[in-house]
Parts: C-alpha cells; sequence; structure tokens
C-alpha cells in the first residue's frame, strides 16, 4: 500500500465526498439490514398464530382474525419494500459520490501525468517509446481509477456489512454463526487466487492485442510498401500467427471464467445448505426460532458479494499498485531543462553567442558540437550549411534549449540562456524544424499553432510570404477551414514544409531558426519563398540551416560546419574566393549536381 499513499492527497481533496460516500454506504446497508430482521418477525409471527388460527377457524371470528392477519402482513411486506427502496436509494448515492469522486481523482491524475510529460525534456522522450508513454496516462491510470472508486466502495461495504451482519448472528445463535460463516473464508481464499490467474491471462491478452493492433497499425501506414514489395502474403501470415496465438489466450481465459462461477455457486450453495441443516436441529432443540432460521438463511446470501468482492478488490489493489509505482517513478522525474531559481523574463533584440560550446548527445555519446564559437549581431541573416551529422540541427536545438551543452556558454543578448525563463525564451524564437508536424486539424489552426489569437487575416498573410496561400485557395474546395489528417497526410512533402514555415511566420519574433525547411521545395516555389523572407526577415535575426546555397540570398555570414566545427566562415564571395569546400559544393550546384552527404 505504500505505492498508493501517494493518492492520500486526493482523498484529502474530495474529503467530503469521501465521507458522504461512507455515510450513504452505512444507511443502505441498515437499511437492507431491516430486511431480514421483518422477515424473521413475519415467520415467528406465522408459527406463533398457526395454533390460534386452528382454534378459530370454525368460529365466526374466522374472517375478523384472517382481516386482521392480513393487515399485519401487508404491513410488513410494505415496510420491506419501503426498506428496499431506501436501501436502493442510498446505494445510488453511494454511487453518486464515491464512483464520481474516483472520476475525479481520475481527471486530476490524467492532467498531472500529461503536465508532466510537458515538463520533461526531450532527451526522456528519445529514450521511451511512445507506447509506453500512453500506457502510463490510460491504462495505468484506470487501474488507479479502479482502487479509488469501486475497490474502496466494495472494501468499505464489505467491512461494514460484516461487522453488522455478524454482530447480529451472534446475539442470536454463536453456533450456528460459526457454522454459517465456515465456507466463505474459503471462499474469498478461493476467489483470490482464481483472480489472480484470470488477471495473469488478462494480461497476456492484453500485450497480445496491443501486439495486434501495432501490426495493423503499421500495416495500414506502410501499406505502398508492402504493395510495392509484395509482401501482402507474409504479412498476412505474420498477422495470423499474432492473432491465433491471442484467440488461443482468449479461449484459455474463457475456459477459466467458465469453471469460475460454478465453483462459486457451489461453496454459496453449500454455506447455505449448511445454514439450514445445523439452523433446522437448532430449531428442533429450541434454541433458535423458525424465523431466525430464515434471518440466517438471508443473511448468508446477503454476505456471499461481500466475501466474493475480497478477491476482487485485493486484486483491484494489486493492479492498482503496480500501476501507481510506475506512475510514482515517472511523476518523480525530474526534467534536466528547467527554470533556474534566479531565471528573468527578457525581452530579446536578437544577438546571439556560442562560446567554447561542447555538445554530446546523452543517449547516444555522439559529439555534435566540439569546443564551438559563434556571433551573430542583432538583425543579420546567417546560413550554416554542411554535410550531415556535422551538428547543424544541434545548433538550432541548443539555441531554443532543448538541450544544454556539456561546456561553454550560449548567450543571447548577452545573457546565459539558462538565465532565462524557458517560456519567454521560446515565445521569442520562431524555430521551424527539419521534420514538419502537422495536427489533424484544419490549415487555419495549424498556422495559427504559433499565435492561437491571431486572425483569420493574418493567417492568411503568413501564408502569403510563405508562398502556400495560392495553393490552399485553389487545390482545397474549403480553403484553409480543410482539415489536413493525422500529421497532414492529405498533403505534398513541400506543402507541408510551407505550412511550417507560415507558422514560424505567424509568431514574428526578433530570432527566427529555419532547419532546412525548404528540402521539398522545388526551385521556382524556392525562390519565391525566398524572396518573401528577406523583405520578412529585413529588421531580424535569422539562421538558415540548409544543404543548399541561396545565392539570391544575401547573407552577412555563412558558416560551413565540419563534424562540430566551423571549418569555413564569411560573405558568400568571400568563400568562393577561398576555392575551397563551399566554392565547390557551389560549383556543384550550379552545374545541377549535388553532394550526396551534404542532402540530409
Amino acid at each position: 500500500m505504500k505505492h498508493l499513499a501517494a493518492l492520500n492527497k486526493y482523498f484529502v481533496k474530495y474529503k467530503w465526498r469521501f465521507l458522504l460516500g461512507l455515510l450513504f454506504t452505512a444507511v443502505s446497508i441498515v437499511f437492507s439490514i431491516f430486511q431480514p430482521i421483518m422477515v424473521r418477525q413475519i415467520f415467528d409471527l406465522l408459527e406463533q398464530n398457526l395454533n390460534t388460527y386452528g382454534l378459530v377457524s370454525d368460529t365466526h371470528l374466522k374472517g375478523a382474525f384472517r382481516g386482521d392477519f392480513t393487515k399485519v402482513l401487508a404491513f410488513y411486506g410494505l415496510t420491506i419494500l419501503a426498506f428496499a427502496l431506501l436501501s436502493g436509494f442510498f446505494m445510488f448515492l453511494q454511487r453518486q459520490t464515491l464512483i464520481v469522486m474516483s472520476r475525479f481523482i481520475e481527471y486530476d491524475l490524467k492532467n498531472e501525468v500529461y503536465e508532466q510529460y510537458q515538463r520533461l525534456d526531450l532527451n526522456f522522450f528519445k529514450m521511451h517509446r511512445t507506447g509506453d508513454l500512453m500506457s502510463r496516462i490510460t491504462e495505468d491510470v484506470s487501474r488507479v481509477r479502479m482502487y479509488v472508486g469501486p475497490a474502496v466502495m466494495y472494501a468499505t461495504r464489505t467491512v461494514i456489512m460484516l461487522i453488522i451482519i455478524v454482530y447480529l448472528m451472534l446475539e442470536v445463535n454463536p453456533l450456528l454463526t460459526l457454522y454459517t460463516l465456515l465456507p466463505l473464508p474459503f471462499l474469498a481464499v478461493t476467489i483470490y487466487y482464481v483472480n489472480r490467474i484470470i488477471h495473469r491471462k488478462s494480461e497476456r491478452i492484453q500485450a497480445q492485442l496491443s501486439g495486434i493492433t501495432t501490426i495493423a497499425q503499421e500495416s495500414y501506414s506502410g501499406i505502398r510498401v508492402i504493395k510495392s514489395y509484395v509482401q501482402e502474403d507474409a504479412t498476412a501470415e505474420y498477422f495470423d500467427k499474432a492473432s491465433n496465438e491471442y484467440r488461443e489466450s482468449s479461449i484459455s481465459l474463457a475456459k477459466t471464467d467458465a469453471l469460475y462461477q460454478p465453483t462459486m455457486q457451489l461453496m454459496i450453495g453449500l454455506s447455505v445448505i449448511l445454514t439450514i441443516f445445523i439452523g433446522g436441529l437448532q430449531v428442533m432443540r429450541g434454541n433458535i426460532t423458525v424465523g431466525n432460521l430464515a434471518e440466517f438463511v438471508i443473511y448468508v446470501n446477503m454476505l456471499t458479494f461481500p466475501f466474493f468482492s475480497i478477491g476482487w478488490v485485493a486484486s483491484m489493489v494489486q493492479r492498482a499498485a503496480a500501476s501507481q509505482q510506475r506512475l510514482n517513478e515517472f511523476l518523480e522525474i525530474q526534467p534536466e531543462i528547467k527554470d533556474s531559481p534566479d531565471a528573468q523574463t527578457v525581452v530579446l533584440k536578437g544577438a546571439v553567442r556560442l562560446e567554447n560550446v561542447t555538445f554530446t548527445y546523452p543517449h547516444t555519446g555522439i559529439t555534435a558540437l566540439k569546443n564551438f564559437n559563434l556571433a551573430i549581431q542583432p538583425g543579420q541573416k546567417v546560413a550554416v550549411i554542411g554535410r550531415t551529422g556535422s551538428g547543424k540541427s544541434t545548433l538550432a536545438q541548443l539555441l531554443i534549449r532543448m538541450y544544454d551543452p556539456q561546456e561553454g556558454r550560449v548567450e543571447l543578448d548577452g545573457l546565459d540562456i539558462r538565465g532565462m525563463k524557458l517560456q519567454s525564451l521560446r515565445e521569442q524564437i520562431s524555430y521551424v524544424p527539419q521534420d514538419v508536424f502537422l495536427f489533424s486539424d484544419t490549415i487555419a489552426n495549424n498556422i495559427r499553432f504559433a499565435r492561437p489569437e491571431a486572425d483569420i487575416e493574418t493567417v492568411k498573410r503568413a501564408a502569403r510570404q510563405a508562398s502556400i496561400e495560392k495553393d490552399i485557395s485553389t487545390q482545397f474546395r474549403e480553403g484553409f477551414e480543410t482539415v489536413i489528417g493525422e500529421r497532414g497526410v492529405t498533403l505534398s512533402g513541400g506543402q507541408k514544409q510551407r505550412i511550417s514555415i507560415a507558422r514560424g511566420l505567424l509568431k514574428d519574433p526578433n530570432l527566427l531558426v529555419f532547419d532546412d525547411c525548404l528540402s521539398a521545395v522545388d526551385a521556382k516555389t524556392e525562390k519565391e519563398i525566398i524572396g518573401n523572407l528577406y523583405e520578412y526577415l529585413r529588421h531580424k535575426t535569422a539562421i538558415i540551416i540548409t544543404h543548399r546555397i541561396f545565392s539570391l540570398f544575401e547573407f552577412d555570414k555563412i558558416i560551413v560546419l565540419d563534424e562540430g566545427a566551423i571549418v569555413e566562415q564569411g560573405t558568400h564571395e568571400e568563400l568562393l574566393s577561398l576555392n575551397g569546400y563551399y566554392a565547390t559544393l557551389y560549383a556543384r550546384q550550379q552545374s545541377g549536381e549535388e553532394d550526396p552527404v551534404m542532402a540530409s
């Protein structure tokens, strides 16, 4: 239970719902307990009045006696019905408080997990699979909810009912109580172990179902590859094998379930038979009445579900504890990239400086930048060119502080970015990544993601600057309100990149970083975008990472990276005069060739 102790804060938060739930549970049980008591009184009344009825059956008092007795029975019947209705009503209130409380806790816990995902840095997501991350916020939280809701409710109900019923039974006859309760602990133990078997098989089935889903999802996503390589039969066989394993496990679970219910009913039946047999002997000896015997039989049936639920609750608690342990371990992870205690909110003008920066990726051990130095003045336009793995994208990641360098400093306007508030820093930098990500939403909302409050005219202006407005207006019937599908599946690569550029331009900061965001754009469109960008970036600082030379764009500085270090830098004319790597690349590009290593 130590792992589940982390949930106590939620019980405190919703203490009034919790306490009311416990009260409603107790009241519901009390009203249900009155029913067997009333049944006992009816049987005792019948037994007491049978002889009297025999004496008056041949007299004129017969009708009056029968009428009075009928009224008494009707009163008891209506009282039992009223108690049943009241018990049901308070049981309804019990569920409305405890189960609804569990939904509130589920909501809070999911938000807590999601907020933790938002806080964690990029390295965490590179080290963990998406499926594992999703299972925490869905499967694990769902299991925890079963503990704070149904498990707590049934456990409370079981404890209160056991205390009250056993007390009432002991008051009547301790010996009969002992015999009546004798089979029930065995029932609880049996249920517990059977539930563990069912749980283990259910876990295996869940994992196999997840595997089938993954196979199907990959097949749907990669259907073009499957068809082009004529692998339909192979993938179908792979899916068939996984489906057979799932079927066998499901049949095994169904067999266990088939034995489960009859076994439970058998043990409950044995308890009832034992109660009637021992109780009958006690009636014959005059120790109890027939009404007491009927009362005990009803008590046994009322205790069936509490004992039945012991194993079920234990299983739910076990599963919830395992899930909460995973959640606790996850929630205790501290992000490596976070605000320092004295972090400042600053307004950036666009000066950039990297001083003796060395950075190694933690998850791979690859050193991307070594003793790297770069200075950019506000308003300058800088191109970054280099081979695959030369450190170009790493430079962009450091500027928006997705990572911190192991050595050296990254400064903006003379201030170390580790001394700036993360939100303030990232709000003032537009980063257009190499790998475009679009949401399953309208084109307008995908562009507006950078500034949710922007009106449609502002969105269209950003699209115009990114040379995508014409495509949106002519190729899509619903224009900017077109839903583009998951990850922009309905768009071409160039359209995705231009929408991503429009998103970055809409943000309108003083510092922009473009990470090879024109690789899928044709030459004519590229020329148009470059012309628009040149005008847009006139008074802004821009870092454009590319594997192609934009000869029409007048950069203040061009740097060439190789193995994490600057090997050439200067203006376009200065680098051509060096007759080095940049000049060679430019000559190849002009002749229509392209360095395959550079095209990353």
